[in-house]
């Protein structure tokens, strides 16, 4: 009995699931790539050459806020890192390139590009940048005591 490509795909689909615990929110995206794919196999199978070119995701809708897409294989992480490109030999400036991200588009989740820009606005890494304690020297602590807070006045005893 012949299947379907897409019941090919959703049996390969399935039996992944059961070997590699593969999570729900990636199944959707697991089953449309083995579908397609598949449709290639059968269109080069076919002496067609290829199939129709998937259709391309925009960059903007690759970037979530708890989740990156990669656009070359699909796998979801919170940011896609220099490891994860060298499996598809690439680099962030040739990823960037190929898909037409800008450069200065973080390749992160928004969720994960909020935390980290909150850190940096809290540990102030420019104080310690030369330039920076150049234009602002350490002043000395000329300032009256009495202006301070916690500090207690003294005052006279009058008689």
């Amino acid at each position: 009995m012949a299947h379907t490509i897409l019941e090919m795909a959703k049996d390969f689909v399935l039996a992944q699931m059961q070997v590699q615990a593969l999570s729900l929110d990636n199944v959707r995206h697991v089953l449309q790539h083995t579908h397609r794919s598949l449709l290639t196999l059968q269109a080069q199978e076919a002496g067609k050459g290829t199939a129709t070119p998937p259709a391309r995701v925009h960059w903007r809708t690759s970037i979530t806020k708890h989740t990156v897409t990669c656009l070359e294989c699909g796998v979801r992480f919170k940011q896609l890192s220099g490891r994860h490109f060298r499996l598809h030999a690439l680099n962030a400036a040739s990823y960037r390139a190929k898909y037409g991200i800008p450069r200065t588009q973080p390749l992160a989740a928004k969720a994960t590009t909020a935390l980290r820009k909150q850190r940096v606005q809290q540990s102030h890494p420019w104080e310690n940048a030369p330039t920076y304690q150049k234009a602002h020297p350490v002043q000395a602590q000329t300032t009256p005591s009495s202006g301070r807070k916690g500090k207690s006045r003294t005052t006279r005893a009058v008689a």
